[in-house]
């Protein structure tokens, strides 16, 4: 290993260089992306997968953009298979005129690396890929079988992904998947996640009057789609933080004590919470810490709502229709099929029968668990202290990979997520960026779990 860790060193200027090459490419996954861009990055992770000695490197054609896939299955059958699991698409950069850089042409500013997909998921996708070429560069061999797939949907919801994968299972078969698509949950403190909220995403659609109408003629004797559709979100939850929709929390697997004590050990901040995102006070479920509240718990928010005069100056009108989309975080045990029902019928049910409401069920994904005692996740927790030199956390992650649960679904392979990005490292927003201390040790991390899993 203090080869491999010399080779690393050695070299980390050249992977920093490679790393900014892959930047460069703008692959935006979207209906605003180049298809030859995606094209030309796949083509790129292809050349650079098979530079550095690994085999079996290919491109696979979906229904939408293309899958890279990659092995090295050499290290013999009493070794333990890993799958590990990245995203070569990047989201739209708008607003451009936020950035301080262009979003493609990568900048160097106090050890951190600035451009689009920079955290996500380019460079923790970068860790594993010149960590096995340290292995392949320095021993000749890697200590344990790997497997790459690297997709270019991630960001548009992977809709071609689980059709990959149920076609794919003899090729995909491992004991474990690895994914460093996440956060550590602050600097200098390395971060397993072992669970992650699913989603279940609504639109709702309220309509009165068949056209707009002059309020002052009208107003007063009709149902406002507006008023209506705000009366509605207002009756979603209570005024303790509890989600009122009819047998919501049936399914809810509730935190245990033990849990509760390990969350509580995390280094969160009410204050300096507060003061970071200019709020005056929190705002959640009555008998839950923030921490709790932010990732163990299901949530329901309005992300959007619309409808009536939205322009300069005056125009008074009651609004022929009006629109909201709403998503809802999910926990342990729920299915976000049997939450859209439940949303459906709470809303139809609630809503009066002066205007006419309908709700779309856009997209929803399940929640995952991992236990924190598996082989593989101890592997991490060593490897992460070897390379860190501090003892990692476990966490809860408040959003969703929907990913995570294919995996264990089609292949019945627990997944082991090590993230390297940070919380403040503009995922999503203008003036992305990740730290060059954590891609270095980013690169030994993963280095050294492939050494800790070849034990196994």
């Amino acid at each position: 290993m203090d080869k491999i860790i010399g080779y690393i060193e050695e070299n980390f200027d050249r992977f920093v260089n490679e790393l900014s090459d892959f930047l460069r490419i703008p692959s935006i996954s979207n209906d605003s992306g180049d298809k030859n861009e995606i094209y030309r990055c796949a083509n790129w992770l292809v050349e650079h997968l098979d530079r550095i000695g690994m085999q079996n490197v290919c491109v696979f054609e979906t229904n939408g953009h293309p899958i890279v896939y990659a092995d090295w299955l050499n290290a013999g059958r009493d070794k333990p298979t890993i799958l590990i699991y990245g995203h070569y698409d990047v989201q739209p950069v708008d607003p451009i005129e936020l950035w301080e850089n262009h979003p493609f042409e990568p900048v160097i500013k106090n050890n951190k690396i600035f451009a689009r997909g920079a955290t996500d998921d380019k460079g923790q996708v970068m860790t594993h890929i010149k960590s096995i070429e340290s292995y392949l560069k320095v021993k000749n061999k890697l200590d344990l079988n790997i497997k790459l797939l690297i997709e270019g949907e991630e960001e548009i919801g992977s809709p071609n992904f689980e059709v990959f994968i149920k076609d794919n299972k003899k090729l995909l078969e491992c004991d474990y998947v690895v994914i460093s698509d996440t956060a550590m949950y602050k600097e200098d403190l390395p971060s397993i996640c072992y669970a992650l909220r699913g989603l279940a995403y609504f639109q709702i659609n309220v309509t009165g009057p068949n056209r707009d109408l002059h309020s002052g003629s009208y107003g007063g004797c009709l149902g406002n789609p507006i008023n209506v559709l705000a009366e509605i979100i207002g009756k979603l939850k209570d005024e303790n933080g509890r989600i009122t929709i009819d047998g919501f929390y049936d399914d809810v697997i509730e935190i245990s004590q033990e849990e509760r004590q390990e969350l509580a050990k995390l280094p969160f901040n009410k204050n300096e919470f507060m003061k970071e995102l200019n709020v005056n006070e929190l705002n959640g479920e009555i008998g839950y810490s923030p921490v709790e509240q932010l990732t163990a718990r299901p949530t329901l928010d309005c992300n959007g709502i619309w409808g009536g005069y939205q322009g300069k100056g005056a125009k008074t009108i009651i609004p022929s229709k009006a629109s909201a989309k709403v998503s809802v975080r999910l926990v342990s045990n729920q299915n976000p099929d049997k939450i859209a029902e439940l949303f459906t019928n709470y809303v139809k049910k609630i809503c009066p029968n002066t205007v006419n409401v309908d709700i779309e069920y856009l997209h929803g994904g399940y929640p995952s668990i991992t236990p924190i005692n598996t082989k593989a996740i101890r592997a991490a927790a060593k490897a992460l202290k070897r390379a860190y030199n501090v003892e990692p956390v476990f966490v809860r992650e408040g959003g969703s990979i929907p990913i995570v649960n294919l995996f264990k679904k089609h292949l019945n392979a627990d997944s082991v997520l090590i993230g390297f990005g940070l919380p403040n490292e503009n995922a999503h927003s203008p003036n992305e960026n990740f730290d060059l201390k954590n891609y270095l040790n980013g690169i030994k991390s993963c280095s050294f779990y492939y050494n800790e899993l070849a034990s196994l």
